[in-house]
């Protein structure tokens, strides 16, 4: 047995892409459209993962998007998906510039938690441990739920 990928449904899909592809960095690896069911499925994966997604070696993250308009409502029965990041600091920077919430500050150079344009909740994790506690990281509060 192993690991495919996870599914989440996304209710804008160009708002969704926007945040896992250019902001978070995660690549499109392919995509199928099925217009008897009415709905669009979008695979990621992370670059250092991009070969082994390419051969179906490496789990990736699905986007089902359904074309007829629904709403979806988080619950934190899903948890999270959590991604390990070279540099936590520049990329909650980057989020943020970019009007993302960092829910869960890097106060400790480890960890921090942000959500996608639909609830979903992300982990990211510096790469190799933590880092010394820089400012403005390290006195952050946290903001909502993550």
């Amino acid at each position: 047995m192993r690991y495919l990928h996870t599914m989440v449904r996304v209710e804008d899909l160009d708002a969704s892409l926007r945040f896992y592809c250019d902001l978070i960095g995660l690549k499109e690896m392919y995509r199928k459209e099925n217009e008897a069911g009415r709905f669009t499925l979008v695979f990621l994966a992370a670059p250092e993962g991009e070969q082994a997604a390419n051969e179906h070696k490496a789990p990736m993250l699905e986007l089902t998007y359904n074309w007829d308009p629904e709403s979806y409502e988080g619950g934190r029965n899903f948890g999270h998906l959590a991604y390990e990041v070279d540099d936590i600091y520049g990329l909650c920077k980057k989020l943020q510039d970019n009007g993302v919430t960092i829910n869960r500050p890097p106060r400790d150079g480890r960890m921090a938690f942000v959500r996608s344009p639909d609830g979903i909740s992300l982990e990211l994790l510096q790469k190799g441990g933590a880092r010394e506690p820089e400012a403005p990281w390290d006195t952050m509060e946290n903001t909502g739920e993550w």
